[in-house]
Formats: structure tokens, sequence, C-alpha cells
């Protein structure tokens, strides 16, 4: 992923055209007629050899002859010449190109290449970037560049919508001018042979003229890049998504019940709401969500008092709200008596809050300022029906005025109908409110505000508590896994699935093995008890499917005679299975109230591994109560992961019944996800039934499947927590300090830290005086993207169990991996301690191995006993910023200096 040359590409300041032409209907000549049409400001240079001049512009017959590099390069030529167009592009000094020609893995070089590959190995070799092949092209409205083979020209706008779908592209297009929606970007990313989501989401996430970004999503590539790329926009503005293919048939072969309901969908739903970004499902949905998004506050709660003049539209939005899964408020005493003193007799007394057909403006401001003074009030829906007695303008000039005044409360407006309230909705639009043509598009919009807030709270929450404290026998779950690679299995029996388990901390049942009827009669017999009876064979996933399990035998006898008659039953449905014999356990007494789950493992084609949770039993595939998170889990990943399945109601209690040890299932999920980052060859995993109840969770029964590990492929989505860069330090005064990267439950002890830094301190370090920073700041700062970001902090255990954090350092790589913007601090008693050369020697150290070109930085003037500090490091001043900031720069490519030690600054 880079955004090199991406400017170059998106925002040119020349354009040629090579394959332009004067045949109407020829891409060459689109293109040439909407470049000219849409006054781009710069040179357009077509090139042909056909033709002398091109829409009344001097066309040259190569690109050798063209008078300057161009910016961008548009190719419209046929398949065989795109590749030597490429390289002379390359020689000319050209950095971005968009290949309109489709279809270039169709055709081959005479060295057997294709010709993608062979254009796409000449842009390497110059830096080219390219869009496309079989792109239509992009319009950027404000520079007035219409580079596409597009029916029409977009509207300036501050969207960007980015398509894999041309069809799509051109269809939004014109359902966007007709509503006078305009476009900061419009781009058709074709076949991304090169420039793909990742590298767009980089460039507009920190494009100053664009608000919010629309994607329509067939599938992608380079998993970890897009969410990279795509956590990192969503944090400066909304992400909302279409994808294509949400009916697709998912894993039919799977081996397991995980892998069979973990369909592709349902993970890149998990994808969509672990990096940010909102879902939504067609065209005019996707636009009347960054209505809401663009023009709304953020949601504190989700309780929406919904305010009319009409019972029937009210009712409606209601029942809408209710079916998308909202809360209406409730209103509290004082607040309904406060609306009685005032509201008409007839008024509705009760949500929604019906204030009779006649209401004018100052009802509906009245009405409307109760209701935001009121805490238990999260937002409020304003709803008119037109009638002949109030004026539509009036009400809504009035409702606009309240707007203002409390320019912190959530108002949405639906004026119902269509001329009458035309004027209105303008009224609205101008003045920022958010507004709607029916009650369904309102609630729809206010439900997309609750689902984007959840999402934004799952990309930058952090955990309640630490993380689970348990240690891992990682070795013993390899041995398990090895063994079965070794002997050619790729299931793992019963029991060492539940051997892995257990080396993981997952409670188990004992399960031991018998390899025929009399040891297991033997076996029971030494259990005592009711024993369950499982049949033994790599070949059976799905025991019960084939009558290979039966439960409740009390007794050797018993269980000798089940044996037989399981080899027989199972042998005549299943001639050609390999059976080993049974396993053999204790029945385990079900207590009222304990719930059967599931807890599984897949692997997506896309997304890599991901982690199912839902209700369990042999019926789970027709009850199909799941939910899909990407692994790594932490306690809130984990709880948010049970909360979207209808079975975490139960798990709350009920008729009597005590409430299941959600605790330890949270921390089962955690651990299952921390088995398949350490152990890359589970492809598959299920714990079908995980009995669950008030005293904690079981796994009665297990499967694993396992594959030979890909070497070094970047298996996970996400990248886990690198356990592997921690270290211990001694400081000067001999106490030991942990150095490591930080996490997000390290939140807590970031304030503390701040709140011991002297003024002096922060503002050096922060560039101002901060007192405190808020949750939405100090997320940023502790859930980090390993990918993109590290910080490593100095933490100190104390004797009584608790942490300190002493210190941090953290860089901000660039996607190309040039340079990392670093800043370092330590709490302002521990200077000279040697912990902040030590953190920033560390974060040297990483970033060369990365391959990093340079650490860079700012520093004000005024702290010259930072800049002594640095630049005994080895870093340079290299320029001054707006007068008193003084930028520095370390080229990792020059080894560490070691002089003398120096006062410590940081």
């Amino acid at each position: 992923m880079s955004v090199r040359n991406l400017k170059a590409l998106f925002r040119p300041q020349s354009v040629t055209v090579i394959g332009a032409t004067t045949e109407p209907k020829a891409a060459g000549s689109v293109v040439m007629r909407n470049l000219l049409q849409a006054d781009f400001a710069g040179p357009i240079m077509p090139v042909t050899a056909d033709h002398n001049s091109v829409g009344g512009v001097l066309a040259y017959p190569d690109v050798a002859s063209l008078p300057q590099a161009p910016d961008l390069a548009l190719i419209c030529t046929p398949a065989a010449t795109i590749p030597g167009i490429i390289h002379a592009l390359g020689e000319k000094g050209a950095r971005a190109a968009c290949i309109m020609t489709p279809a270039l893995h169709h055709f081959h070089t005479e060295d057997g290449r294709t010709q993608l590959d062979a254009a796409r190995e000449a842009a390497k070799t110059y830096g080219i970037r390219l869009l496309g092949p079989n792109s239509m092209g992009m319009l950027v409205p404000g520079i007035n560049l219409n580079a596409s083979i597009a029916p029409e020209n977009a509207l300036p706008g501050k969207i960007a919508f980015v398509s894999q779908s041309g069809a799509l592209c051109t269809t939004v297009l014109d359902w966007a001018c007709a509503k006078g929606i305009g476009f900061s970007h419009f781009i058709h990313l074709g076949d991304s042979c090169d420039v793909g989501f990742g590298d767009v989401l980089d460039y507009l996430g920190s494009d100053p003229h664009t608000r919010a970004i629309l994607l329509y999503m067939e599938t992608i590539d380079q998993r970890r890049n897009f969410m990279s790329a795509a956590r990192a926009a969503a944090r400066n503005k909304p992400l909302l998504v279409i994808k294509a293919g949400r009916s697709a048939d998912g894993a039919l072969a799977a081996s397991s019940h995980t892998g069979a309901l973990a369909g592709s969908d349902l993970v890149f739903d998990a994808a969509i709401r672990r990096a940010g970004m909102l879902r939504v499902q067609d065209i005019e949905e996707i636009f009347g969500a960054v209505e809401t998004l663009a023009r709304s506050r953020p949601m504190k709660g989700q309780r929406l008092a919904v305010l009319t003049n009409g019972g029937g539209i009210g009712v409606i939005a209601a029942d809408d709200l209710a079916d998308g899964g909202g809360e209406l408020a409730d209103l509290p005493l004082d607040v309904l008596e406060k609306l009685e003193s005032f509201l008409p007799p007839n008024w509705s007394r009760g949500n929604p809050i019906d204030i009779v057909g006649d209401a004018d403006g100052a009802r509906y401001a009245k009405t409307l300022q109760a209701l935001l003074d009121c805490k238990c009030i999260d937002a409020v829906l304003v709803m008119y029906a037109p009638n002949a007695i109030s004026d539509p303008a009036e009400v809504a000039e009035a409702v606009i005025k309240v707007f203002k005044d409390k320019p912190r409360a959530n108002i949405m407006t639906c004026w119902a109908g269509n001329a009458m309230v035309a004027k209105a909705r303008k009224l609205f639009s101008d003045a920022g409110v958010p507004t709607f043509e029916t009650p369904r598009a309102a609630v729809q919009g206010y439900l997309h505000l609750l689902q984007y807030r959840r999402n934004q709270e799952l990309l930058m929450e952090t955990p309640a508590s630490a993380a689970v404290d348990f240690i891992a026998d990682t070795a013993q779950a390899r041995r398990i896994v090895g063994a079965a690679l070794g002997r050619g299995d790729s299931m793992l029996t019963e029991a060492e699935a539940k051997g892995v388990l257990a080396a993981y901390g997952i409670p188990i049942v004992e399960t031991r093995i018998a390899h025929n009827p009399a040891e297991a009669s033997r076996i029971a017999k030494e259990l005592g008890g009711e024993v369950a009876l499982k049949i033994l064979s790599a070949d059976i996933v799905h025991k019960s499917d084939v009558g290979g399990v039966v439960l409740n035998l009390d007794g050797p006898f018993e269980v000798e005679k089940a044996a037989h008659a399981m080899l027989e039953r199972v042998r005549s449905i299943f001639p050609d299975a390999r059976i080993e014999g049974f396993t053999v356990q204790r029945m385990v007494v079900r207590k009222p109230g304990t719930l059967e789950l599931i807890v599984g493992v897949a692997t997506d084609p896309i997304f890599g591994p991901v982690i199912l949770f839902g209700q369990g039993g042999v019926a789970v595939e027709v009850i199909g109560d799941r939910a899909v998170a990407l692994p790594p889990l932490n306690l809130n990943l984990a709880a948010e992961l049970v909360k979207r399945t209808r079975v975490s109601r139960l798990l709350k209690g009920y008729r009597g019944r005590p409430p299941a040890n959600v605790d330890a299932l949270h921390a089962t999920l955690i651990k299952v996800s921390q088995l398949i980052i350490d152990i890359p060859e589970i492809a598959e995993l299920d714990i079908n039934p995980l009995r669950c109840g008030a005293e904690g969770v079981l796994a009665l029964d297990a499967a694993i499947k396992v594959a030979p590990a890909k070497p070094a492929e970047e298996r996970l989505a996400i990248r886990p927590y690198p356990a592997e860069l921690e270290e211990v330090f001694v400081m000067t005064d001999g106490r030991p300090v942990t150095l490591r990267p930080i996490r997000p439950e390290d939140e807590p002890n970031h304030h503390v830290l701040v709140s011991k830094l002297t003024p002096e301190d922060i503002r050096f370090r922060f560039f101002g005086l901060v007192h405190e920073l808020p949750h939405t700041e100090m997320a940023r700062l502790t859930q980090i993207d390993y990918d993109r970001e590290m910080a490593f902090i100095g933490e100190l255990s104390n004797g009584d169990g608790t942490h300190e954090t002493l210190g941090v350092v953290r860089t901000v790589t660039d996607p190309d991996n040039e340079a990392a913007e670093f800043a370092v601090v330590v709490r302002s008693d521990l200077k000279g301690s040697g912990l902040g050369k030590r953190l920033l020697v560390k974060m040297i150290e990483y970033c060369r191995s990365r391959g990093t070109g340079k650490i860079v930085g700012q520093v004000l003037r005024d702290n010259t006993r930072m800049l002594k500090f640095i630049e005994h490091l080895g870093f340079k001043q290299v320029k001054i910023v707006d007068g008193d900031i003084v930028e520095v720069e370390y080229d990792l490519a020059t080894p560490m200096v070691t002089a003398p030690e120096p006062p410590e600054a940081a």
C-alpha cells in the first residue's frame, strides 16, 4: 500500500490522452470531450498518430513527442500496446496512469507473460501508479477534472465515491446529479492491478476536500492493508460501504459447524464493524446516511423522542424504530407535567409526542425545547404533516432557531409531503439540519447514527480492565498439532482437541480413549457413574449425525453393549471411515439455567481467521444464532461479540434461573483468540457445546482442523499485540522496568502519566497547556494499529500488583514506510533515569528493522534540553517551522551514535 504519486493521479496538473481519436463513440474520443467540456485548467495533450488534432487540441504522434512530462496519462489503446506505452511514459517522467482498456490479463507477450503483468512490471520500474485496467476513469470536480468516459459530469461537493463497478458508477452519477449531490472525487478502480481500496482510503482519509467516503465493494485483497487504511481513515471522517454478494453460499465444504456458519458476508460485516465503518444496502440509503452522519452530532445514547403534529406519521416512525431495534425514550413525570402546562388537552401524553395538527412554530419550539432539556432523551425526530392551518416554513424556521440555540443537541426532521413542504426542506438543508422525506428514511438515518456510534466505539474502545491473565502452555499445544500433522491427519482427535484447549486454560471434561468396547467398559468402571460414549474417528466430525454419540450410560455392561452397537451402526452408515476406537467421559450434570453455546474459528478466504460465537447444540445450524468477530479480541470486543446474539439475553438469567458467568465466557473467547494467533496451523475449531452457567464454562466437545502454516503469510486482518518486542530495562536507580508495546487497557495509567507531568513538560510534549486529555484522544494514543503505528511504554510493577506507566515513545509511519514521526515523554520526576534514552533507542531499532527510511519530529526551540538529547543520538535539525518549532530528522541508514551521555530530556 502506498500514497506515492497519488496526488499526480487524483489532482494532476497536466493530462495526456493516449489513443485519442475523433471517432465519436471511442473511449479516446469520449475522454477527450469530457476533459475539454469540464474546463480542466492544465495542459491536455492528446497522443495519436492518426490525427493532427483532436477536439481542436494539437495532437502528438507518440509519448516521446510530448512537450512536457504529464502528471496523468489516460490510456485507451489495445492491450498489446500498453506495456510499451507505460515504458515510454516512465522515460518521459510521468507519475500516474489510468488504463481504460479492459481484459489485459487475457492477452500475452511473446515471452509468455500477460500484458497485465508486463504493464505492472514496467510501471514498477519507473514508480508509475496505475488505476485500472478496465477503469472508466475518475472525476475531481473541485479542479474541473473529468478524466473519464462517464456520460455526464459530476457536481462539486465534499463526498468521495470509490467503486469497483463501472455500471454502478454511471448509475450513481446519474442519480446524484438529479438529486443535486456533489463529489470531491468519483473514482472507478476497475481491476485494481495497483491502486486499490487501501491506497485510495489512505489518500482520501487525509484529503481536506473530502468530508465523507463512500465505497462500493465486491471483494478485496491485501486484507491487512485494507483494514489498516480503513481504520485510519475512519478516525478522521465517516466511511460508508455497499458490499455486493450478500447471498454468497459460504463455506459449503466446511469441516465444522463454525466453518458452515461463518459465511463470507457475515465476516465482511464483522470487518466493517471493527474498522469503524458503516454498512448500507443501496444507493439511496448510502446518501441518506451521509446526510445524517455529516450533519448530526455524535450520539451519546439511543433514546429517541418523536415530536409530530400528526399521530399517523408518528406511529409509522415508532413502528420503523421498533423494527430496526431502536428505542423510544420514556418521558419522565416532570417533562409530562411541563408539556401538559402548555399543550392542548388532546395531545398524546406519551412518546410519540403528538401536539395536534394545528400546531404552529411557537408550539413546536416550546415543546422541542422541553424535550431537549430532558436528560432522558438523546435525540429528537421532529415531524410535520402539512395541513390548511399551519405554515410548514414558519414551523421549520422555529425549529431551526432552537437547533441553533442548542448546538450540542441531536435534532432530525421529517417534513412529509412534496410541493407544500419543499421550501421548509430547503430551509433545513441550508441551516445544516438533517432532513428526510419519509418517516422510514428519517428513522433509518437515526439508526445509522446508532450503528455508526457503536462501530466507532469498537474502533476507539478501551477495555474496562486488564487483559485476561493466563499463561498458555503454547509448547504443549504445538506438540499436539505437530503430531497430527506428522501422521498426515487434518483433524485432531477429540482428546487431542481438548488437550489443545486445556493448554490454553479452557476448562474441559476429562476424556479418555478406548481402542475397543472392552477397554471402554473398563474405563467406565474406573470413572464411575454415568458416562458419555463417542466414536473416535478423524474422518467423522459431526459424530451425532452418524449415531456416534450415546449419553447417560450407567455401568460397564451398558457401555460395552453401546460400543458394539455403535461400531455396527457407524460402519453401516460410513463404511470407509477409519475408526480408532471410542472416547469415554463422565457425564456432567446440567444445572438449571446452564446454556449450551458454540465458540469456534473459521478461516475466511479474504479476512483470514475469524471467531464465531452463538447458541450451540446439535441444532446450531438450524437455530442460526451467531455473531462473528475478527481477532485479536480483548475484553470489550469479546463482550460486544456476545451481545450481538439472541442467546446473550438468556445469559443474564430468566424466570428464577441465575445469570451465567459471562466473565468466564469472555475469558474463553480471548483464550481462543490467542490460541489461533499463536498456532497458525489451526484452520478451523469448534467447541460445541460449550456449557455456560453460574459456575463458569466447560467444553464438552471439541474439534480442530489443522493444515501446514504458510510461511511469512499475514494470516490476520489486524496485526495482534507484538509480545516479542517486550524487554526489561533497569533504570539508574536499580528498578526494573518492562518496555513493551502499548495496549488499549493502558488508558487509565496513561491519564495518570499525563497528570504527573509538569506544566513545562506538558507544553513541550503537546505544544500547549493541556490539563487532561478526553477519552477519545487518549483512546487514539492507546488503541493503535501496530501495522501503522508503534508506541513503547515503560511500565513499573509495584509490590501490590498494580502497575505504573513511567514514559512512552511513539511513532506514526506513512503508508510508504518512508518516514515515521516520533514523540517521547517520561514522567517529570524521572529525568536522568535512562528510561527516555532507552525508549527512543528501542524505537530507532524497531523502525530500522521495518526498513523505515527516517524518523522525523518537531521540537519547540526553547526545549533546549530535548534538542541536545536527540542530537546526542544522531538527530539533525533540518529547518525552523513557524518561528518557534524545530524540525528534526534521523536517517535510519546511518549507524547509531554513541557519544558521551547528555542530560536526559525526555
